[in-house]
């Protein structure tokens, strides 16, 4: 093979023979991209969410078990594909959150009834408090506790749907206030991560300075994501070039983002979530979610989901990390089918529908996940309790299924 161009546009070191770190990441690309689909495919085939697979085949691509960075023809002793590798993966996360805003209804709260709101509020506040104080004898600060608690209030309900369809229940009222809950969950979620990443990571500033700072920032994003991103898009749509609205998608994502870290202190992840929100209120909404779906799922989801998995490392969990984990499992059960259900039964639900609710709302992912990530760049989660994160969401996923066909019962009765 000719390797000349390589050497003209620099993709090959100076050095004859000795590769740069581009080439071990096209081959790391490909391999990780390939096992998430094919692990997620032979997920589904089980019964299982794509998710759950392409969680596991990070982990066995990871530390745990294959450990793929150190084989002989991936290694980079400059650790620069595995840092490209998780820095994609994090750009994943803003795109995916950007895409949780596009389909987020304004008017879902509303609609969604008193049942779904009041589910998604003690859905949320209840395993924060249950995790903060069951996890404050395992970990250095009440600040990692409290972060905790935040992870663990995060739900996915994409599982708790697809078993809904299949017993043919999505369309009952538990089913639609399951849905109302969900989005009230993660918009909550969201906000406490706000504004504890503002409160904790302030720099020494005034308490007040920070929080009006957030909500400054916050409602400037918001009147900016709602009036002006719509009519910027009627724009774009108008200029006589290929894929500018696509270009405006992801421009946006990035420019709200950055302006929610670095002007508000806010989650990144929150700025691209505003960004989803203002440009999910115009017609072209089907049309962003389409092409953002094939950039997203195609390239950066699995990259994140992977990329989860090459991040923990379940062969370093010592005894009281496994502790730790089993305390979180059964708060997250607990919190949410007590928490959801009690909210759900506050609102009008009987106690069967109430608890349908509860149980549907166990299973943890994506969301809870970002949130993970968001805590360990803060220096606030360790590698171990990362992983233990990792393994609530496999264990939560895999139960939840199971637990929601038991409470429908055998003839899916309303009562």
């Amino acid at each position: 093979m000719n390797m000349g161009i390589f050497h003209s546009i620099g993709l090959l070191s100076s050095t004859e023979g000795e590769t740069s770190s581009l080439l071990p990441l096209l081959l790391a690309l490909a391999i990780l991209i390939a096992s998430a689909k094919l692990a997620g495919a032979l997920a589904v085939k089980i019964g299982q969410p794509a998710v759950l697979g392409e969680l596991m085949a990070g982990l066995l691509l990871g530390p745990t078990a294959l450990d793929l960075f150190r084989l002989p023809f991936l290694y980079d002793p400059s650790g620069a594909t595995e840092r490209t590798i998780l820095q994609l993966a994090q750009l994943g996360v803003i795109f995916l959150m950007f895409s949780a805003g596009l389909e987020t209804e304004l008017n879902d709260l509303r609609k969604s009834g008193r049942p779904a709101f009041l589910a998604g509020l003690f859905g949320m506040i209840l395993p924060i408090l249950l995790t903060a104080f069951a996890a404050l004898p395992f970990v250095d600060s009440k600040n990692s506790s409290i972060l905790l608690g935040i992870v663990l209030a995060a739900t996915s309900v994409s599982i708790s749907v697809q078993t809904l369809i299949e017993l043919k229940r999505m369309r009952t009222p538990e089913g639609m206030a399951l849905l109302g809950a969900a989005v009230v969950d993660d918009v909550l979620v969201i906000l406490s991560l706000s504004i504890f990443v503002s409160v904790v990571g302030g720099g020494g500033e005034n308490l007040g300075v920070v929080i009006l700072r957030m909500i400054l920032t916050l409602l400037a994003s918001g009147l900016i994501g709602y009036l002006i991103l719509p009519r910027i898009a009627e724009w774009a749509n108008r200029l006589p070039i290929s894929q500018g609205m696509m270009a405006l998608v992801i421009v946006s994502a990035l420019l709200f983002s950055w302006s929610a870290e670095f002007v508000g202190g806010i989650a990144a992840i929150t700025g691209a979530f505003i960004a989803g929100v203002g440009l999910g209120q115009t017609h072209w909404r089907e049309e962003i979610t389409r092409d953002l779906q094939t950039m997203n799922y195609a390239f950066f989801v699995p990259l994140f989901l992977v990329g989860v998995g090459l991040q923990a490392n379940v062969r370093d969990l010592g005894v009281s990390v496994i502790l730790l984990a089993a305390v979180l499992i059964v708060v997250a059960i607990a919190s949410k089918i007590i928490g959801c259900g009690l909210g759900a039964r506050l609102g009008g639900f009987s106690n069967r529908q109430a608890l349908r609710v509860g149980v549907g709302m166990i299973s943890r992912g994506e969301v809870g996940l970002i949130v993970a990530g968001v805590g360990q760049g803060m220096g606030l989660l360790t590698a171990q309790k990362f992983t233990v994160i990792v393994l609530v969401v496999l264990v939560t996923t895999l139960i939840t299924p199971p637990l929601l066909r038991w409470a429908f019962g055998k003839e899916g009765s309303y009562e």
